[in-house]
């Protein structure tokens, strides 16, 4: 939207001695938004990175404060008057930083905190009794706030609320609970204004209608979009290593990483997951022979490692950092001049957002550096370096709210003060998730928080708000509203233990010690005393675990293991996906691709044939005394493991003797004891009928039904919910016994109410995320008709990757690299046949 003449923005004159004294103006896009906002609209501003997206946020609360007036004696105390959600900690912390600057050297009387789940809860309660003018917060602390019985008086004089990287914010639950609590702001505060921040947008009319209430006309927030800045250079390591088959590691360029990070004053290492994150650290410190000051950074990390960290970056006292996602939005560091992404980014908005890091600046080209891990994701770097030129965007659509977070929502309205379910659902739908919600949807959820619903209304621990004579539902005792607090939000954190650093003694770990962070309950319960890993940068020795604590003590090991989490692997998008089926249906593209990979893909021409891109390619071969069906979707991880649960309940129907599976991003293998070629020759099942959409009807609620997966999503669910509770006063569950707690209510609710609220729930989480049944819904309807089978004699190029992914075992080290090496060439050999060899890096 261009920027509206009719809007002028009205600056006071303390802001534009500041700027002049700086040497800069206000540029076109800030004043544009302070135009709008002082004229009392809600606007969302979309302005790639270091565009000063923040200081254009902020400056409606700023010149609004400067020009308030002095409270007067005897005046009671103001409420907060601007809200700052973020959705990373580290992101408040970095935006209080920021904005303290300029608050200062203008000389404003405005105070502003941070609020997160770091703070100490002595803060937590002088900010309640003696708000700050601003206060930087996250969704999780606002729902705390908004539940309290003097939220009235807390926002009392709340005019703005700034949302950061809206577009993460809004695509996941946290955002749905966050909308809810930005509907009961309005009802508080009918005159609110919401600016929305962001840098990568696929669908801006989503988060415009987000912004603002849904009660009349489905209204959008104003948009401003700017254009521009300088183009990234990105670029793909052209390693003089070969680059693997498979495997997740990128061991094989740590050498020219480190190289890399000597010639940059600092870089910023973004890795997937967190066991990425300590197997990457600990590489680099291997070869780190100049000692070059490299920090590592990711959630599980202690608090006040992780604020270590942040404050040498702030000072420019480290070369490189080794991260997750809890640092790549928005923050602003130091002299980051080089962003290198180890493994493929799964998302090209994903990608434009991490490579920001690098050159904050507007006008100065960031500039990265993408390590694929292996020769399915040097395809998937070409495709989201592709994109990134093209300034493509991914993020994903949103979705209806889902009735857990409802449900938790409904029963902090009630601790905050007794309310009536009309008003109460006409606030609901004013939220955009849930403009669409049945009226008769939200009583039965109403009803679950009330009763727990029919089949759990008998246990009087489920009834948790009541109605009273007056027909307003309130909380129904005070503990329940206690136990809303310490369980409130949508993040649902893997069973984990802090480990605590100490040493033995002769009486087994010794209390006392610093606290490292956390691991997840399922890796250290593989482990046994003497045993050691990675973690926090460290390699420890496992002493043993006493109530919710690991003990462990400094060790040496170069075959130390490497923690794995439950969470945190990207899905591969639906554009990058379509990309990557694209680039390999054209051979006059594979010209772009390293010597190494674009020989691969001929000789798969040659031995095979490579798919075009909406066709599916299903190959067959045997090898040893099995036989294997090899199909290349490209549709992601999730979206592949629902579909190779579904044909192996059809082989097996077919007696075709299905043993498993495994699934990656790019492809499925399945491997049986019959001869899955000769069955499909002879249309004994036919393809076309073992692919039909039907698939996704009674074979997929049969399997459903007893899936262990689906009762993962149905204890997420009945967390959220507050069904069951994590955290109790002065204790807490055990991983293991919220899940025992979990799967005996789905047996009982399947039992005798199959549609439960929360077996709803369940089933719309399960189809839009962890089986990602949409998707695959999406990729059997567009192969309908173009299935390719190859029925081959052995193994083809393009199989070695997912052939090697089968039957992995879980060694750790070098060890296993040598293992995988072995069974690479075993597996080259017998693709490319013994008289090859490839072509040089």
């Amino acid at each position: 939207m261009p920027l509206d003449p009719t809007l002028p923005a009205r600056l006071p004159e303390p802001f534009l001695r500041w700027f002049a004294k700086k040497g800069w103006a206000p540029r076109p896009h800030q004043l544009d938004l302070l135009g709008r906002a002082q004229a009392g609209r809600s606007v969302l501003l979309i302005a790639p990175t270091g565009a000063g997206k923040t200081l254009a946020g902020f400056l409606p609360s700023l010149t609004d404060l400067a020009e308030r007036p002095k409270k007067k004696p005897g005046e009671p105390g103001r409420g907060v008057h601007t809200l700052y959600i973020s959705p990373l900690k580290a992101l408040a912390v970095d935006i209080e930083r920021n904005l303290t600057t300029p608050v200062t050297e203008i000389g404003l009387p405005v105070t502003l905190e941070t609020r997160t789940g770091d703070t100490p809860q002595f803060k937590r309660q002088r900010q309640k009794l003696a708000p700050p003018n601003i206060l930087l917060t996250t969704p999780e602390q606002l729902a705390l706030l908004i539940a309290s019985p003097d939220a009235d008086r807390f926002f009392a004089d709340l005019r703005y609320i700034v949302l950061d990287e809206l577009h993460s914010l809004v695509t996941s639950k946290r955002g749905q609970l966050l909308s809810l609590g930005l509907a009961r702001l309005r009802k508080l505060r009918p005159d609110l204004q919401a600016i929305g921040l962001s840098a990568t947008v696929a669908e801006p009319d989503e988060l415009r209608r987000w912004l603002v209430s849904q009660n009349d006309l489905q209204e959008m927030a104003d948009v401003i979009t700017v254009q521009g800045g300088a183009k990234p250079d990105i670029t793909i390591l052209q390693s003089e290593e070969r680059v693997p088959w498979a495997g997740h590691t990128s061991r094989y360029a740590i050498p020219e990483v480190l190289q890399a990070i000597k010639d940059h004053k600092t870089t910023l290492l973004f890795v997937n997951t967190r066991s990425q994150a300590e197997m990457l650290f600990s590489e680099l410190w291997r070869i780190n022979d100049e000692t070059l000051p490299i920090a590592l950074h990711h959630g599980s990390l202690d608090v006040s490692q992780r604020r270590r960290v942040e404050k040498a970056m702030e000072t420019n006292s480290l070369r490189a950092i080794v991260a997750t996602s809890t640092l790549d939005l928005g923050i602003d560091w130091g002299d980051v001049d080089l962003v290198i992404h180890v493994g493929a980014p799964k998302g090209a908005s994903r990608l434009a957002q991490r490579i920001g890091r690098s050159n904050h600046r507007m006008d100065e080209p960031s500039k990265a550096i993408l390590v694929p891990a292996n020769r399915f994701e040097v395809l998937e770097c070409e495709a989201a370096l592709e994109a990134n030129y093209l300034g493509a965007q991914d993020t994903p659509p949103l979705v209806d709210g889902g009735l857990d977070v409802l449900a938790q929502h409904i029963l902090g309205m009630a601790c905050a003060a007794p309310f009536d379910a009309d008003v109460l659902y006409a606030e609901v739908c004013s939220a955009a998730p849930y403009v669409d919600l049945p009226r008769d949807q939200f009583d039965r959820v109403l009803d679950f928080v009330a009763t727990g619903g029919y089949a759990l209304k008998s246990y009087e621990r489920y009834a948790k708000i009541r109605q009273t004579k007056e027909g307003l539902w309130r909380i129904s005792h005070p503990r329940f509203a206690q136990q809303y607090r310490l369980n409130v939000g949508t993040i649902i954190e893997v069973p984990a233990l802090n480990v605590r650093y100490t040493s033995s003694g002769r009486r087994g770990p010794a209390r006392g010690g610093m606290t490292l962070g956390k691991i997840e309950e399922a890796f250290l319960e593989t482990l046994v005393a003497g045993d050691t890993f990675l973690f926090a940068g460290k390699v420890l020795r496992f002493d043993g675990i006493r109530e919710n604590e690991c003990y462990v003590s400094p060790a040496n090991d170069r075959d130390a293991k490497v923690p794995y989490y439950g969470g945190g692997k990207f899905p591969l998008t639906t554009y990058l996906a379509e990309v990557v089926r694209g680039m390999l249906a054209d051979p006059d593209r594979w010209k772009e691709l390293p010597n190494q990979v674009a020989d691969w893909l001929r000789l798969q021409a040659e031995k095979s044939v490579v798919p075009r891109a909406n066709d599916l390619l299903i190959e067959t071969f045997p090898r040893g005394n099995r036989f294997y069906m090899m199909i290349y979707p490209f549709e992601g991880r999730a979206a592949h493991q629902t579909l190779g649960m579904l044909l192996t309940k059809r082989l097996e129907r077919a007696k075709l003797n299905p043993l498993g599976f495994v699934a990656t991003d790019y492809a499925l293998g399945i491997w049986a004891l019959d001869d899955l070629g000769h069955a499909f020759r002879k249309g004994k099942p036919k393809l076309s009928d073992l692919f039909d959409e039907d698939m996704l009807g009674d074979d997929l609620e049969d399997w459903m039904a007893s899936s262990y997966l689906l009762k993962r999503t149905f204890r997420n669910c009945a967390l959220i919910s507050g069904l069951i509770e994590k955290r109790h006063p002065g204790q807490e569950k055990s991983g293991r016994q919220v899940t025992v707690s979990a799967d005996l209510i789905y047996d009982v609710l399947r039992s005798h109410e199959p549609d439960h609220i929360l077996l709803q729930a369940t089933r719309q989480d399960a189809a839009t995320g962890l089986l990602d049944i949409r998707r695959l819904g999406e990729m059997l309807s567009r192969i309908r008709g173009r299935i390719m089978h190859k029925d081959l004699e052995q193994i083809s190029p393009l199989a070695v990757p997912i052939m090697m992914e089968i039957g992995r075992e879980r060694v750790h080290g070098e060890a296993n690299e040598m293992l995988l090496a072995e069974a690479e060439d075993d597996l080259v050999e017998d693709a490319m046949g013994s008289g090859w060899t490839e072509t040089k890096p």
